[in-house]
């Protein structure tokens, strides 16, 4: 892709300043308290030794940044229970998308794809407010079928089954 293609892919406008942007994001949170940072960021790498990340649930807000490498997938479980799925890497004409929204309270797991391209999958994260694992929880199966009934389906199982970190 040009940067043509990529500025009407991405339906960026031209910004004041010179160049061009849209704005994807903005935050309702405000602080909670004085000792918690508003925003943290991290690097995040999946590799052919590691990768998935597993199912977990965290509070708050994360954006998600593709950085280089492989694509990532996304599976997600929304507040109603509903399974999506999402892309993260270049090429944006088939679908792939360079950064995402995963709304506090939303499940999500990520899997490496397409390893011939690399070996890797780099993406940033951007959490707000500020991360602290007192607000990250695991999956378990009990847990996801006692907040989502609906789940609780043998494909549902077969499908969700390799993302939960210890799964019967």
């Amino acid at each position: 892709m040009d940067a043509r293609a990529i500025i009407a892919a991405l339906q960026l406008e031209a910004h004041p300043e010179g160049g061009f942007f849209r704005r994807t994001y903005t935050s309702d949170h405000k602080a909670e308290t004085a000792d918690r940072p508003c925003v943290s960021s991290i690097f995040y790498l999946l590799s052919s030794d590691s990768p998935t990340g597993h199912l977990h649930c965290n509070r708050s807000d994360i954006l998600h940044f593709w950085q280089g490498g492989a694509a990532l997938h996304y599976t997600l479980i929304n507040a109603e229970g509903k399974i999506e799925t999402c892309v993260l890497g270049p090429e944006l004409n088939k679908g792939q998308q360079l950064q995402m929204l995963v709304p506090g309270g939303v499940w999500k797991a990520s899997q490496l794809l397409d390893t011939h391209r690399a070996d890797y999958g780099l993406i940033s994260e951007a959490v707000c407010p500020g991360f602290d694992f007192a607000d990250h929880q695991m999956a378990d199966w009990a847990t996801l079928i006692n907040q989502y009934p609906q789940l609780d389906h043998p494909d549902t199982l077969d499908r969700l089954k390799n993302l939960i970190a210890h799964h019967d």
